[in-house]
């Protein structure tokens, strides 16, 4: 008689480990006119029922068990929504939280958004207690119309003083965002931006182009004739100009949007765009467990008390085919200054690239390819383009190259 074999066990799949942490900080003072972030509109405070909510979701997610926090981590970064609305004493309450035997690495990165008016001495002072040692500042502009246009609160000398709060409290990392493509009625001087931005001397700057979300006042107002849409030429002579300037004082067009003085560059972002893991916490933030990406609740409340509620406050998740990973890949590549390794594609890649080149969109730099300044502006279109000749190629069994 024949022993009947043990029944299979199920196996809990290996947590990922993250050591990239993004956390979202839920406040804003105002909603800004094109904005279609995950904020709630509170004046101040709050900081106690997010680090509740926080400590919350951390909890939860290590009884999931698909994430499992490193034991040091290599970077960790807090966005919003304006994590400096939430005071002085929220970093140190976030330490806490995550534990502090965690930021200690060498090299550690810890960057926290904040608008000028909110980054007052005092925050920033007790930011760097915490082990803040990045900032990113989110100035847009200088102009006052424009400024008063966006909804933004600061005026034009606030990033001017939130920047010597920061050096003052001993955080001289700090990044400045800087947006263009503003509607050319409000009488904004691009050049002088950047030449202001340039002026207060910080080693980071990173650009956003206007964009008109359907949701948003500014797209309500577009569909309605009150606001014309984005001019593209505009869009794109802002663009260009910026990389000229920035790259002509020095700065490294590392990444699309973003520039940085030699060893400056933002160690988190490049997570994302090598495409390694990450865990987000809070309502709206994102997490990438390979190939698995999941993200929470957007409204503010309903991932509170999900979490109060001992739930998952995760909306949604999706596991990425073969095909999905690859777009993402050659796109994220793309995005960055190192390219695409050409030995990575197929061979039948060769004549779309050699197009690109004799275009001016792209240029070899050894093994690689890498979009130019112009190439960029057409990101997304030549990314389509090159996943559908790996496509094709895929169909066909083209291998890749082999020297």
């Amino acid at each position: 008689m024949t022993t009947p074999p043990a029944p299979a066990r199920d196996t809990a799949p290996t947590p990922t480990r993250a050591a990239s942490v993004y956390v979202h900080a839920p406040f804003c003072a105002r909603r800004c006119f094109y904005c279609d972030f995950a904020v709630s509109v509170r004046r101040a405070g709050g900081a106690e029922e997010w680090l509740e909510a926080l400590r919350g979701e951390v909890a939860l997610l290590e009884r999931e068990g698909l994430f499992e926090l490193a034991d040091a981590l290599d970077t960790l970064y807090v966005g919003g929504g304006t994590p400096s609305l939430l005071g002085p004493d929220a970093m140190s309450g976030l330490a806490d939280v995550l534990g502090r035997e965690r930021l200690g690495a060498t090299g550690f990165e810890w960057t926290a958004e904040a608008n000028p008016e909110s980054l007052t001495p005092d925050v920033a002072a007790s930011w760097c207690a915490a082990g803040v040692n990045r900032i990113s500042l989110g100035l847009q502009t200088f102009h006052e119309p424009a400024l008063r246009w966006m909804g933004r609160l600061h005026g034009s000398e606030g990033p001017v003083a939130a920047v010597r709060a920061a050096r003052d409290a001993g955080i001289g990392n700090v990044s400045v965002d800087l947006i263009f493509g503003l509607p050319a009625s409000l009488g904004r001087s691009w050049d002088e931006d950047l030449g202001r931005a340039l002026d207060l001397g910080v080693p980071h700057v990173s650009l956003y182009g206007l964009t008109v979300e359907y949701g948003t006042p500014l797209g309500r107002a577009v569909r309605e004739g009150r606001e014309t849409p984005v001019d593209e030429e505009q869009y794109r002579a802002e663009f260009l100009r910026a990389a000229e300037v920035l790259v002509g004082a020095g700065y490294e067009h590392y990444e699309v949007s973003n520039f940085a003085l030699p060893g400056f560059r933002s160690r988190h972002n490049a997570v994302y765009w090598h495409g390694g893991p990450y865990l987000g916490l809070g309502n709206g933030a994102h997490a990438y467990a390979p190939p698995v990406r999941r993200w929470n609740h957007r409204d503010w409340t309903e991932y509170r008390e999900s979490v109060g509620a001992g739930a998952s406050p995760e909306a949604e998740r999706e596991h990425l085919t073969a095909q999905a990973t690859r777009l993402e890949r050659v796109w994220l590549g793309l995005r960055t200054s190192e390219g695409v390794a050409i030995g990575s594609l197929p061979r039948r890649a060769d004549a779309l690239l050699g197009r690109w080149v004799a275009a001016g969109l792209a240029a070899r730099a050894g093994d690689a390819i890498r979009l130019t300044t112009e190439g960029w502006l057409l990101l997304d279109e030549l990314t389509v383009d090159l996943d559908q000749v790996l496509g094709a190629d895929a169909d066909l069994g083209d291998g890749p190259h082999t020297a």
